[in-house]
């Protein structure tokens, strides 16, 4: 890659990393839907966390027995390792559309499906049992009650997944962009906003000290959300020309965005839930011929959704946020960070996936198994910015990332590749009287 000058007369020269992509695990090379069920995935994760979860117990509980659910017994204390399945009462389901009696369903669904009778399943290639008892989270240890269910006493989680040691830095600060929720075409975008924050990491805002700032900047990362197409054109009808030419101008005016930052710094586009892409995770990347501009810099790189990738040996991990945001439909927590750390501690990016997050069928594989603990993990499109660093038992570090929708808040997210640490960027356009 070429030296990027920013000021040639003030000998400003940007800041460069060695970039290393990793999402051949999430690439998608011969789809089809003819004969797989997803049954399959089910049966590949349950077999990779037993085969985790079984190397755990003997420094555990290593008194107990392991067996199956079918092989549960009245009285008898006993560990079993299964999918954990959540029966609710309010969840949606796609038969109602079609039931007699739709019409005393609520026309509005509430947005958290929570409810007093939900109760908690755990279930094998054997058999499924209903849990009790007052510990209802990630449960593995049962023992059964007198009304045929089984009290939980005690639960395992797989916990963060092994580390590579943090590299250590001494080249100075570099620093990464991370921004979600562009909504470019949406009622919320503010094209001035926009453009500063362009500006800002070009190094064509503010003065020397500023200019000297964004030198450092490495990498950008744009993580989901880029768009917004008026969701009247997407009818199902035949779009008359001008309907058309609607259609496609959020995304010229993208490809006009990023080609600015691609002329100077490297660029990561992940699609999200609004994007042009595929609507089942792993989504692949959006179209090169959707960015005729940026796409001509070698700099400018389309991924997956789940992104993983290395930056001077610094591990990230990403999604635009459908995996957050679906866990959070299921329960009454409201705190986003516990949330991407629960998912780093089982061990799997989409739980709630192909339950109730659309997900392509494996039949071999659960590509969101989770074997190597990132540096970062971030995820986009979220309500508010927030941080915080994660640690495991045998040292690991992970900064957790929420990077909030840009088009409604006009922040981005910073991080130093020298020490981890993270700020938001604020970007306001309001003019005081």
């Amino acid at each position: 890659m070429e030296t990027m000058e920013i000021d040639s007369e003030k000998n400003l020269v940007r800041q460069q990393c060695a970039y290393y992509s990793l999402d051949e695990a999430f690439g998608i090379q011969k789809e089809t839907y003819r004969g797989q069920q997803y049954s399959q995935i089910y049966f590949a994760r349950l077999h990779l966390m037993r085969t985790l979860l079984y190397s755990l117990v003997s420094n555990w509980k290593p008194h107990l027995p392991v067996c199956r659910v079918l092989a549960l017994e009245q009285g008898k204390e006993c560990i079993i390792v299964g999918t954990l399945y959540k029966h609710m009462k309010l969840k949606p389901c796609i038969l109602d559309e079609y039931s007699k009696e739709r019409s005393a369903t609520p026309l509005v669904q509430p947005h958290n499906f929570m409810h007093a009778d939900d109760h908690l399943v755990l279930e094998d290639e054997s058999g499924r049992v209903k849990l009790g008892g007052n510990i209802l989270s990630l449960l593995d240890v049962l023992q059964e009650t007198e009304a045929g269910e089984f009290l939980v006493q005690d639960f395992l989680e797989a916990g963060l997944p092994p580390q590579i040691k943090l590299p250590l830095i001494s080249t100075g600060d570099k620093y990464v962009v991370f921004v979600s929720g562009l909504s470019i075409g949406s009622d919320n975008c503010n094209p001035l906003q926009v453009q500063l924050l362009i500006d800002h990491i070009t190094g064509h805002l503010g003065d020397e000290k500023e200019q000297s700032i964004a030198s450092q900047i490495v990498h950008v990362v744009i993580a989901g959300n880029s768009i917004e197409i008026p969701c009247g054109l997407l009818n199902g009808q035949n779009l008359a020309s001008k309907d058309l030419s609607r259609l496609s101008e959020p995304i010229k005016e993208l490809d006009i965005l990023l080609s600015q930052i691609a002329a100077g710094l490297p660029l990561d586009i992940m699609p999200g839930p609004g994007d042009p892409a595929n609507f089942s995770l792993p989504q692949q990347p959006l179209h090169r011929c959707l960015f005729p501009g940026s796409s001509a810099y070698n700099t400018f790189r389309s991924c997956t959704n789940p992104h993983l990738f290395e930056l001077d040996k610094i591990s990230f991990l990403g999604t635009s946020g459908q995996n957050i945001d679906d866990l959070e439909k299921y329960s009454e927590a409201k705190d986003k960070l516990e949330f991407m750390e629960r998912t780093l501690r089982w061990r799997h990016l989409a739980p709630t996936a192909p339950n109730t997050l659309g997900c392509y069928p494996y039949t071999d594989r659960d590509p969101f198994f989770i074997e190597s603990c990132p540096h970062v993990y971030f995820v986009g499109n979220q309500d508010k910015f927030a941080t915080r660093v994660v640690k495991g038992s045998e040292g690991q570090l992970v900064r957790l990332i929420s990077i909030p929708k840009f088009s409604e808040t006009g922040v981005a997210v910073t991080l130093n590749l020298r020490d981890l640490e993270c700020h938001a960027l604020s970007f306001g356009t309001q003019l005081s009287s």
